[in-house]
């Protein structure tokens, strides 16, 4: 025979078997019951640091319906970066978003020699309402060819290590040159646009851009737009000239009538000036890269190695490219684009900087330094 101690405890633990299995089933069961709550109707509730409440509805203004314009050129963003660049990154898309994109809407892609991490897809899709796709880069798009010599390569390399040239002992930076060159406008998440305007981690955006530059490229039949331009170092492209000048003596029907062989060259295309555009900033057609004479210049200048033998840079080779085998009006300074990127920047003078809210000091300005060559771009047009 059961005593009532054994009824009274018997009869709590099938209480408490309830309690559980209802705390389990029934989640609003489970608040109401829980220790938390019961402990608050006594001491009362537990209060966060004001911080922690969000502010009312009120207090907020949406964003005004932004008028998309009636037409878009078929373009894109195209940004070259790694994962560890995530912040320099970030921090010039969000220029991007906040000087043009949020109003014009156009997409991105991201390419990489690796995979994304998540991690950096997720901050990056958190900037935008825009379409955001990520690519690998093919194997044979970015490493050194098997049939470089890399002897040859290897003692260049330390020689330029040695005169302290810049980048001179990096295979990478090569990879990325001769990527830049030859190779990013084949990827396949590219096919499927004409003009592309390439940001790199770091930039300064400084004015309104309140127009749509991919426009004005495709109604002006521009193939490319540069915000900077200067002079490369002589030892990077010692005999890249000699190059251009053989693919030409062999090809003279890609060289363009009206070309702009005069901001590179001061005595007819016989030396090179070594003036360039940065292309660190380009806004450009892709299909000029993807045409007969460019792409038929870029093979042949890969032949020769020079991208690894000695370190031929993708400003030099796309400014030579554009400079010959398009008009010279084809090629467009964007100046009122107030533009940074270390060590030199951009900067729009006069009414242009007012009308573009720039927030660059006028008087830090690049254009006219003498290590700048948009003098000679100037010059071809008087």
């Amino acid at each position: 025979m059961m005593t009532p101690m054994r009824y009274i405890l018997l009869v709590l633990g099938v209480i408490i078997s309830i309690h559980y299995i209802l705390s389990f089933t029934h989640e609003e069961y489970g608040k109401a019951t829980s220790i938390s709550n019961i402990a608050e109707q006594w001491t009362g509730p537990k209060s966060n640091p004001p911080y922690k409440t969000p502010l009312p509805d009120e207090y907020y203004k949406p964003d005004s319906p932004m008028h998309l314009q009636d037409r878009k050129a078929n373009a894109s963003f195209v940004m070259l970066v790694r994962n560890s660049d995530l912040s320099g990154i970030m921090s010039s898309m969000k220029q991007i978003e906040d000087r043009f994109n949020r109003k014009f809407q156009y997409p991105y892609v991201f390419l990489n020699d690796e995979p994304f991490t998540q991690n950096f897809k997720d901050h990056i899709q958190a900037l935008t309402n825009t379409t955001v796709e990520f690519g690998v880069i093919p194997s044979d798009h970015w490493h050194q060819p098997s049939w470089v010599d890399e002897d040859r390569a290897s003692k260049s390399r330390d020689d330029m290590v040695r005169n302290n040239v810049i980048y001179g002992g990096s295979v990478p930076y090569r990879n990325m040159c001769r990527f830049n060159s030859g190779f990013f406008y084949r990827h396949e998440l590219l096919q499927k646009y004409r003009y592309y305007w390439r940001v790199e981690p770091d930039i300064k955006l400084f004015c309104d851009v309140d127009y749509d530059p991919f426009l004005v490229m495709q109604d002006q039949n521009k193939v490319y737009g540069f915000t900077i331009s200067l002079y490369e170092y002589q030892a990077t492209i010692p005999t890249l000239w000699n190059v251009v000048k053989s693919f030409i003596n062999a090809n003279p029907d890609f060289v363009a009538p009206g070309n702009a062989m005069e901001f590179l060259s001061d005595d007819g295309g016989e030396s090179y000036n070594l003036c360039h555009f940065w292309s660190n900033f380009e806004i450009a057609d892709l299909d000029f890269w993807r045409g007969e004479a460019y792409s038929k210049f870029f093979e042949y200048l890969d032949e020769q190695g020079g991208f690894y033998y000695e370190r031929w840079g993708d400003a030099p080779v796309h400014s030579i490219g554009a400079a010959l085998f398009a008009k010279k009006e084809q090629i467009h300074f964007f100046n009122d684009i107030g533009y940074r990127h270390e060590p030199f920047q951009h900067c729009p003078q006069g009414d242009v900087h007012a009308k573009g809210k720039c927030w660059c000091d006028p008087g830090q300005n690049f254009d006219y330094e003498w290590y700048s060559c948009l003098n000679r771009y100037d010059k071809i047009f008087s």
